[in-house]
């Protein structure tokens, strides 16, 4: 298992448009930034015993390689928030089933409370769990999950 100062390695990796959080739709999606929520995911990890190292990109390739890098590192577990790529990424599904890690979905809206192109996931069947709608708290509740595998 991959360690981090002796630590279980937790990566949480988020997708497209992510990058905006605190300015973006913040009625949806919240005033807490990227680095408020990985501020807040570090102090949890510590307290949990595990490492994390959250990422973020645009790029859907990014993704799917730090998916492959977190199983060549034998991380525990995936946090995966992959935005908009939850609803079109076969490509996702497939890394996701090649990389037999448990992965936990996270959005920090309710995709089934939003636009009917929202409600479908590609991630969801290759998911360990999914967790929606409860703001950065999905965070804290995925990695305290992940602690536990």
């Amino acid at each position: 298992m991959a360690e981090t100062a002796d630590k279980p390695l937790i990566m949480v990796l988020n997708g497209p448009n992510l990058n905006l959080l605190g300015t973006r739709e913040p009625a949806i999606y919240g005033s807490d930034t990227l680095d408020d929520i990985a501020g807040r995911l570090e102090d949890e990890a510590l307290a949990l015993g595990v490492a994390v190292d959250m990422r973020q990109s645009n790029h859907e390739g990014h993704l799917i390689d730090w998916l492959h890098e977190a199983r060549a590192d034998a991380a525990r577990a995936v946090i995966l928030n992959a935005g908009a790529f939850t609803h079109t990424s076969i490509a996702l599904y497939d890394a996701i089933k090649a990389v037999e890690l448990p992965v936990i979905e996270v959005h920090l809206s309710n995709p089934h409370a939003r636009e009917p192109f929202r409600r479908r996931s590609y991630i969801a069947p290759v998911a360990k769990g999914v967790i929606a709608g409860l703001g950065v708290e999905g965070y804290s509740l995925a990695l305290r999950a992940a602690a536990t595998l």
